[in-house]
């Protein structure tokens, strides 16, 4: 016979094993502890997407906000030039004007040091039919248009730029441009004609237009003269522009006298040269 503590342990055992096996909060708790945690998981990753969207979107609010400067300097207005009224003129043309008439003079300071100087013969309405700009790069220049691009919106409207020869000044071989459409068709017809020159020392840019001259020769003649009568009056604090002048005025001819800019050779003409003699 066993000792009836044996027995009582026994019994207590599985009396404690049957009411645990039959009772409720058994089967209850497990899976109301896991669902539970199943939502705070689902909770947490959802906190972490929306975090992390929040976080995108920053980061490309401020990569748009440091790129609006130079998306606005692409602008067709060109902010940040501003007239300056109370400058006095750093150059001048040595000669009467090729028009007979008064010239417009304008300054344009940049904030960030460049300049431009820009004489404008008034026409018959409010357009101007020449026009000289002295472009004084300051640190600006890198987003700016490029030459040609910024003389295809000063001239005249018309088709594309199409080069049309050089012509040669006291400032050496100088580019000249002119519209598709007036150079369509076997024969020449004779619309306003652009010019470039750039200087790397100093950082200067001499471009403009004329719609002076009857023909491809007596336009290329006008655009000389304009060139060679343009003079400096002061350079401020640029000692290399004064030597660039200096040495332009030893180059200087007689505006309208004989040479190539006037004759227009077969080299600097844009039209094709007319060969002689069989090929």
């Amino acid at each position: 016979m066993r000792p009836f503590w044996t027995d009582s342990t026994s019994y207590s055992a599985n009396c404690s094993n049957k009411t645990l096996a039959h009772s409720p909060f058994s089967t209850r708790i497990h899976p109301t502890l896991t669902s539970f945690g199943d939502e705070v998981c689902a909770m947490i990753a959802r906190l972490f997407a929306y975090v992390g969207t929040l976080a995108l979107i920053a980061i490309i609010a401020v990569h748009f906000w440091d790129q609006l400067p130079s998306l606005a300097g692409d602008g067709g207005l060109r902010p940040h030039w501003s007239l300056a009224d109370h400058s006095q003129p750093a150059f001048a043309l040595g000669a009467p004007d090729q028009v007979g008439k008064s010239i417009a003079y304008a300054i344009l300071r940049h904030p960030q040091g460049g300049s431009k100087d820009i004489f404008s013969w008034p026409g018959a309405g409010k357009r101007p039919v020449a026009e000289l700009e002295i472009y004084r790069l300051g640190d600006e220049a890198a987003s700016t248009w490029l030459p040609l691009e910024d003389l295809s919106l000063r001239m005249p409207p018309g088709g594309e730029l199409e080069a049309a020869g050089v012509v040669d000044s006291k400032f050496g071989t100088v580019a000249l441009f002119w519209r598709a459409s007036a150079a369509a068709g076997s024969k020449r017809q004779p619309g306003c004609l652009g010019f470039f020159r750039a200087v790397d020392d100093p950082a200067l840019r001499i471009s403009g237009w004329s719609c002076q001259g009857d023909g491809l020769p007596a336009q290329r003649s006008a655009v000389a003269c304009m060139l060679d009568r343009l003079t400096l009056l002061t350079s401020g604090n640029e000692p290399k522009l004064a030597e660039l002048f200096a040495r332009a005025e030893l180059n200087r001819r007689n505006c309208g006298g004989p040479g190539p800019a006037a004759s227009g050779d077969w080299i600097s003409q844009a039209d094709n040269p007319h060969l002689r003699g069989p090929l």
